[in-house]
């Protein structure tokens, strides 16, 4: 019942009496409905290529066996070295994971909390809870640590009691709470007592234990604040904490002789498992560095304060003392550092990833070690000499997500710590790998737009501004900047344009000349960049006092992540030109009629002041109507906005009913083909509608929790870029585009299938573990049928029909070798458009030939759906690759070619298994004769020895393993089934040559065939009647 419910979204949309009060005119009966949706998948493409970590560990019993938190991607596990990795949290939880830990006494026990410590611009809150699992991540329990919108900076687990545990909670970025500290179980998580609270902007980040000792544990207290606009590490309540009771009672050691006076800002700690009296702090502060006690946190030395250990505190300030060397420690920044004399020196160890947030320490063999950075999650078996990759992770970060006019067509992605991608959304074959992308314009925070006449034509943007144009033909690349003034440093006051982290770029759908991208103003060019026009005065709310530098008040970080008072997403009108949008991040809309020669302020009033525009999407149904997404999440409100005009923005009406009050909401995307239905992309998932907002519901189905942040519409395609699991795909969606009450509530439906394209050879692809699954080489049936009549019905099948309608294949829930599979009411498909195979036989062994029947060639199809004595029928296409240089006559001609051959191969089989069954049969008659029956035995010996002769011109029957044919010569049925592999390979019409050797092996075969024929028809019958005068048991032929 639960994989039929996983399969079933239902949307019932109902209001509350008062929102049917004032929506009552509005109502449609798409309001009453309950749709069964169809089967639908989301396909994961990847790219398999690692997002931020900031959360790694291991485990002492089994060497090859690690975890990794994702900023956005869940739980992952590893039992072989890192060489691949599996998700262990999907079906619980997911999201952002800001801990995890693995018990030293019990490798079976871990605890998670959610939300990362890594607290950038994109910094993903934890949704999620407090997890715990008992059978190494088999399954989980929710434990009762309820807590709303946390980020988790440490967990630390009693050495040898893993009832006892700690929980590093830096509580709410956003806002004050005293829901923030060290929080402690004594009872495996089923209760807990806040044990450590600094104040209401200061949490918990660090935690270590002295494993000698348990009673004596350190930890550090952090002053961190985001705002749309500010980053602040540092202030009251940060600083350095130990107990000597096992975490019950607390002193703040900050004033401890020879730690760094004035403010602290974020602080990390460790205690030598070696010597429990050396202990490791490394503190932001004016005068900060690596500092180590050696009498057990009384006095401290500040031993190292280079800048490579310390830069951008914030983001690092990770320091961990070896497990087995008290000399030995080591330091996560920008680089790999580890020191040999107990922090004096460093030196720096390649890795394969920059940006290094988390490191795990075998306790019993210090050459173990995970590291957890921007690339996600390397494991080292050798002390960090060597890692296994990260190219297996499907956990990037993605801002934007946008598409172009390629065949197949390209997704252009930026992923945040790494580079922009060109990715296909679907290959020829196999799975979609690193081979298949490739990187593209801009940079990691790009929005990106290819020209939509050239696609090899492709711009992006990046931090700072920075704007480049890269010809993917010839590799060649330009910076054509707005305003090329590197920001790099300094606040965004100081700057002639205010760029965002993460600013619009997008071509006009009405002129392929004319590309746009928005700073606090509306710039144009229609020269690719040569020279830039300002079209819009300053379209943003211009507030001077939040528009300062960032990072402070220890460590500056200008990135122009908090640059502010921006335009944050902007289009024009696919449906009317010159009609033009501008939504800014501190709450302002802005839309011109006229290109850009006149703007209106039509910022919804009803909504919060400061709300970041996130989304613009115009109505494909409606002239001048708009559906916008916002959030206030880094306000402290986490609640979802979006809102929709119909009238240019002289009204709006705010449309969220059904998402969860805590599910900001980012993203809002209208399908073009079914006026209504519209798809939301939130913090937690996604949402669709189909009565244009008035209610939303869960559009989930397979897809993972996690954090969306930006959706597409293409060739109806629905494509989402997630914040921590790449890429993923809808393929279809035309069969909610034909939904309807009518027939939704049928005992049985055929959706009308999407035109599909005749490409590559598998019928499935992605059989790698570190590959994106490709779409499906076939035509894909929906279809409807409801439990009573399945139960009721004894036949249930579906037919692939010509142009003619004459019969193709059958696939029925009574075929014995691949049923017909029913998966409840709602059931899809997929046909590899092939015809049925030739026949074979038991033992068959051929050298580069098979029996797979042909593809059907371009042309009309049908699809019968039939149950019981009713059928429905819907038409289709195959189309052809448009890639192709054939025209449908050379495909028609390759299809017949190749279906004689599969015909003719079947003859020679079923022939072969005539003569074999004849054979074995006159043998066994031989058997019972006597001396009185020589004339029989003298034909049966005849026979044989022809057919025997037939049998071995047709196939080699000294083959008895694969490579056997290299021994012994194939024969004619091998030579004419290899044909047919080498005819088949492309989209091409038979070369003459094929014909020519088709020819003359048809005549061998022929001979033989004929040779059978007459045997059948004349030697056997006498032989029979030879039998029936001697009353001998008739010889049959199968």
């Amino acid at each position: 019942m639960k994989k039929i419910l996983s399969l079933i979204i239902l949307l019932t949309f109902s209001f509350d009496s008062l929102s049917q009060r004032k929506q009552k005119k509005k109502n449609t009966n798409a309001n009453l409905i309950s749709y069964d949706i169809p089967n639908l998948k989301w396909r994961s493409i990847g790219p398999y290529r690692g997002g931020r970590s900031a959360t790694v560990t291991g485990t002492t019993n089994s060497k090859s066996t690690y975890y990794f938190g994702a900023t956005g991607g869940g739980v992952w596990k590893t039992t072989n070295s890192g060489v691949t990795w599996n998700n262990i949290s999907d079906g619980y939880f997911g999201g952002s994971i800001g801990a995890v830990r693995v018990s030293e006494s019990d490798p079976n026990i871990i605890y998670v909390g959610t939300g990362e410590k890594t607290v950038r611009g994109n910094v993903s809150p934890g949704y999620g809870g407090f997890w715990k699992s008992d059978d190494a991540g088999e399954t989980w329990k929710k434990m009762n640590l309820n807590i709303d919108q946390v980020q988790v900076g440490r967990i630390a687990i009693h050495p040898k009691n893993p009832d006892i545990v700690y929980v590093a909670i830096m509580g709410d970025l956003f806002k004050n709470s005293k829901e923030r500290g060290i929080y402690k179980s004594a009872d495996g998580g089923e209760s807990w007592k806040q044990v450590l609270y600094s104040n209401e902007r200061s949490g918990a980040v660090d935690i270590s234990i002295d494993k000698n000792n348990p009673r004596i544990i350190f930890a550090s207290t952090w002053n961190i604040r985001r705002t749309p606009y500010s980053l602040e590490s540092g202030g009251d309540g940060s600083g350095l904490w130990k107990s000597t009771d096992g975490g019950d009672t607390w002193i703040n050691i900050s004033d401890n002789e020879g730690l760094p006076s004035g403010l602290w800002g974020i602080s990390g700690v460790s205690v030598s498992p070696v010597n429990s009296k050396k202990i490791f702090a490394l503190i932001e502060n004016k005068d900060g560095g690596l500092f180590r006690s050696d009498d057990g946190g009384e006095s401290w030395k500040k031993l190292n304060d280079d800048r490579n250990l310390r830069q951008r505190a914030w983001y690092y300030t990770r320091v961990y003392a070896d497990t087995q060397n008290e000399n030995r420690v080591y330091v996560m920044n920008v680089a790999f550092w580890r020191s040999e004399d107990g922090g004096k020196s460093f030196n720096r160890y390649r890795t394969p990833h920059g940006d290094h947030h988390d490191l795990w320490i075998d306790p019993k063999n210090n050459s173990r070690l995970i590291v957890g950075d921007d690339g996600g999650a390397q494991v080292s078996n050798d002390a960090a000499l060597s890692w296994s990759t990260y190219m297996n992770q499907p956990t990037a970060q993605y801002y934007r997500v946008a598409t172009d006019n390629s065949f197949p067509y390209n997704i252009l992605v930026a992923q945040q710590d790494n580079s922009t991608q060109r990715v296909p959304h679907r290959v020829n074959s196999g799975g979609i790998g690193e081979r298949d992308w490739e990187s593209s314009a801009g940079g990691e925070s790009a929005h990106m737009a290819a020209k939509p006449d050239n696609p090899d034509i492709v711009y992006g943007g990046s931090y700072g501004g920075y704007l480049s144009r890269l010809d993917h033909s010839t590799g060649e690349q330009r910076s054509i900047n707005v305003w090329p003034n590197n920001p790099m440093g300094h606040g965004v006051e100081d700057m002639k344009y205010r760029f965002q982290w993460n600013f619009p770029i997008f071509f006009s759908p009405h002129d392929n000349n004319k590309l746009y991208t928005t700073s606090n103003y509306f710039h144009v060019t229609k020269n690719e960049g040569q020279t830039w026009d300002v079209i819009s005065p300053d379209l943003t709310r211009n507030e001077p006092e939040k528009q300062g530098p960032s990072g402070g008040p220890i460590t500056k970080d200008n990135t122009a992540v908090e640059y502010y008072a921006t335009i944050f997403a902007a289009c024009e009108s696919p449906y009317e030109e010159g009609l033009l949008w501008a939504a800014s991040d501190d709450g302002m809309i802005n839309v011109s009629t006229d290109g850009g020669k006149n703007w209106n302020d039509v910022t919804p009033p009803n909504a919060p002041k400061y709300l970041m525009w996130n989304s613009v999407e115009p109505d494909p149904f409606t002239k001048g109507g708009l559906y916008v997404a916002g959030t206030l999440y880094k306000n402290g409100d986490f609640k979802p906005y979006m809102y929709k005009t119909k009238n240019y923005g002289e009204t709006w009406t705010k449309i969220i009913n059904g998402i969860p009050n805590n599910f900001f909401t980012r993203v809002l995307r209208a399908d073009p083909k079914r006026k209504g239905l519209i798809y939301s992309g939130t913090e937690s998932g996604a949402y669709i509608s189909f009565d244009d907002g008035l209610s939303w519901k869960s559009f989930q189905i397979n897809l993972p929790l996690v954090p969306i942040t930006d959706m597409t519409i293409k060739n109806n395609n629905l494509i989402v870029a997630t914040q921590g699991r790449s890429i993923w795909v809808i393929d279809d969606l035309t069969p909610l585009h034909q939904l309807n009450e009518s027939n939704n509530n049928k005992n049985f439906h055929l959706f009308k299938p999407i035109d599909s394209y005749r490409m590559g050879s598998p019928s499935w692809g992605g059989s790698s573990s570190t590959q994106g699954k490709n779409h499906h080489n076939g035509v894909e049936v929906f279809f409807n049928i409801d439990q009573k009549t399945v139960e009721n019905e004894s036949e249930i099948s579906l037919e692939f029909l010509d142009e003619n309608k004459n019969l193709i294949k059958k696939y029925s829930i009574n075929d014995k070798e691949s049923p017909l599979k029913l998966d409840g009411k709602v059931n899809s498909f997929v046909w590899n458009m092939r015809y049925d195979n030739a026949e074979g036989f038991d033992g068959l062994i051929m050298w580069a030939a098979g029996l797979t029947g042909p593809k059907a060639h371009p042309g009309s199809y049908f699809v019968k759906l039939n149950v019981g004595e009713s059928s429905l029928i819907e038409s289709f296409n195959i189309l052809k690759d448009k890639r192709s240089l054939s025209s449908e006559a050379d495909l028609k001609e390759q299809f017949e070619f190749l279906i004689g051959i599969r015909d003719k191969v079947t003859d020679i089989h079923n022939s072969i298994k005539q003569i074999r069954s004849t054979r074995d049969q006159l043998n066994n008659l031989k058997g019972k004769l006597d001396e009185s029956h020589e004339e029989i035995s003298n034909s049966i010996n005849d026979i044989v020895s022809r057919i025997t002769e037939i049998e071995e011109n047709l196939y080699q029957t000294k083959n008895r393993s694969g490579q056997d044919p290299l021994n012994f010569p194939i024969r004619l049925n091998n030579k004419l089934a290899h044909l047919s592999s080498v005819a088949s390979r492309g989209n091409y019409k038979p070369t003459d040559q094929m014909y020519g050797v088709r020819d003359d092996l048809v005549k061998l075969i022929d001979v033989e065939l004929q040779k059978w024929k007459e045997i059948k028809s004349s030697e056997l019958d006498k032989i029979n009647t030879m039998i029936l005068e001697n009353n001998i048991q008739l010889i049959s032929i199968n």
